[in-house]
């Protein structure tokens, strides 16, 4: 699961998240992440040309965030008394989804979950 700090990361072609993302795809881990994320990270697809084709590539799942998802996020905030509804729709779906998140800031994502798994780039 990438947050928004990963696909900064892949818009720059920083080395560690280029080879993480390698070494999942060996593996045939997914790659995901959520519409919430995409709008954190995405700025002007003009010069995001990188992000751009990462983000198109087949293997690489965006989950929406519909009425259902924002009420069972907006729950989860308030059980984990974290108002950032981005961090916790990614905690939410890496839970579901036994995925790992990619994170340059897992303080974040822990505020909701201390438990969930993380990877920091």
């Amino acid at each position: 699961m990438l947050d928004a700090g990963a696909l900064i990361a892949i818009d720059r072609g920083d080395r560690r998240m280029l080879a993480l993302l390698e070494a999942a795809r060996e593996a045939r881990a997914p790659l995901t992440t959520t519409a919430p994320v995409v709008a954190q990270a995405w700025h002007d697809g003009r010069v995001q040309a990188r992000l751009a084709a990462f983000l198109k590539q087949p293997e690489v799942s965006i989950a929406p965030f519909d009425a259902m998802e924002a009420r069972a996020v907006g729950t989860l905030a308030t059980l984990s008394r974290h108002d950032d509804v981005v961090d916790t729709h990614v905690v939410l779906l890496a839970r579901a989804h036994r995925q790992t998140i990619v994170t340059s800031d897992p303080d974040d994502v822990q505020k909701v979950d201390p438990k969930i798994r993380v990877v920091r780039i």
